[in-house]
């Protein structure tokens, strides 16, 4: 068994490997060419080998989005050579029966399963801000539309609305304002600051060149007291990954970020309906590389000897599409019809592997 699955897993990783590195070439193309359309806008300060560094930020996002479907594309093309060469048939003579065949495939889709997992917790979040920020070193600052981020944050009877107008190129929240109301929705005051740094550490902002607008003593009177400082510090529990939720996709950040997120949202009496979906999907698509390798098993027991491989191999890849298709629709439809979100997240999944199972056990029933 020891030589049947370093055969196995000598193919099939080389040739999702291959797949893979064609795909991202060709999105490395496609991003690099978007990407010069800005050093056209701005060719004095963003020039052509800052979008080139920008692109490559970007690879391992490419990589994290692309390894299901490569891996399922690798795996049926190699299955399927297996079949036609008849060396699959020369392995089942061997012992390679078709549990032992599933769980030598499980056991490298296990792999994948880790390597998408650290892809797209770790790395894809990193490298994604890295991007963002060093783009906005070179091109400005980002912004956040007409209207700004907008947070929210409860702290005892206290109410708070932050709103953050852009990040700076040092990674920092710019414009902000900070609108406070008691336990009854009345105004408190309003904080405005040009620029603010995240302290986690002591769970605070320091802001700077700030700006207080405050209810004047007795507050019946309808005045207000203006204060003008060069710092003041706001005790918080909004860290810098709750204000990258507005610079990152939900999809993009890490796990534990979009959980904490989640926590904060609900402690805030906010709806998390749509991060909790991204959540469980986050936790639910490495697992799908497992999906795709049961998907790809029952094309090693199809005969091609007489036809070429490809249209096999082709309604392969397009069922994979298929997966990925439906999984964004039952993302939508999840959030639409508030349904429950591990639920719409595991759905596709779940379907699918019933789908490949059902397959692969009438294949090795029939012969």
């Amino acid at each position: 068994m020891k030589t049947l699955r370093k055969l196995i897993y000598g193919e099939v990783i080389q040739a999702v490997a291959l797949v893979t590195l064609i795909f991202v070439v060709l999105f490395f193309l496609l991003d690099f060419i978007e990407e010069l359309q800005t050093v056209s806008r701005n060719g004095q300060i963003y020039e052509a080998r800052h979008a080139l560094l920008v692109v490559l930020f970007l690879i391992p996002n490419h990589l994290y989005e692309l390894m299901p479907i490569t891996t399922l594309i690798g795996a049926i093309f190699v299955m399927a050579r297996l079949a036609q060469s008849s060396e699959f048939t020369i392995l089942r003579t061997s012992g390679l029966g078709p549990t032992r065949a599933l769980r030598t495939l499980l056991g490298l889709g296990v792999g994948f399963v880790l390597f998408t997992f650290l892809l797209g917790d770790y790395l894809s979040p990193w490298a994604d801000r890295q991007a963002q920020l060093f783009k906005a070193r070179y091109s400005g600052e980002i912004t956040f539309g007409q209207t700004g981020a907008w947070l929210r944050e409860r702290q005892g009877d206290r109410e708070f609305a932050v709103n953050i107008a852009r990040i700076n190129p040092d990674g920092h929240p710019a414009g902000v304002r900070i609108v406070e109301f008691d336990g009854n929705g009345r105004w408190q005051g309003m904080t405005q600051a040009e620029e603010a740094r995240v302290d986690e550490a002591q769970d605070q902002w320091v802001l700077s060149n700030v700006q207080r607008d405050l209810p004047a003593a007795p507050a019946a009177t309808g005045h207000l007291s203006r204060q003008t400082l060069p710092q003041w510090t706001w005790k918080t529990d909004i860290t810098s990954e709750m204000v990258s939720v507005a610079l990152l996709k939900p999809e993009r950040m890490r796990t534990w970020d979009l959980f904490q997120y989640i926590r904060h949202l609900d402690a805030n009496g906010q709806s998390s309906q749509r991060f909790e979906i991204e959540f469980w999907r986050k936790v639910f698509y490495p697992i799908s590389c497992l999906v795709m390798m049961v998907l790809a098993l029952p094309f090693a027991y199809l005969h091609f000897r007489s036809g070429n491989i490809t249209t096999q191999v082709f309604g392969g890849v397009m069922a994979g599409i298929s997966f990925f298709l439906l999984n964004n629709a039952f993302g939508f439809m999840g959030s639409i019809h508030q349904w429950s979100p591990w639920l719409a997240a595991a759905a596709p999944g779940l379907i699918y592997s019933l789908f490949s199972l059902a397959a692969f056990t009438w294949l090795v029933f029939r012969q």
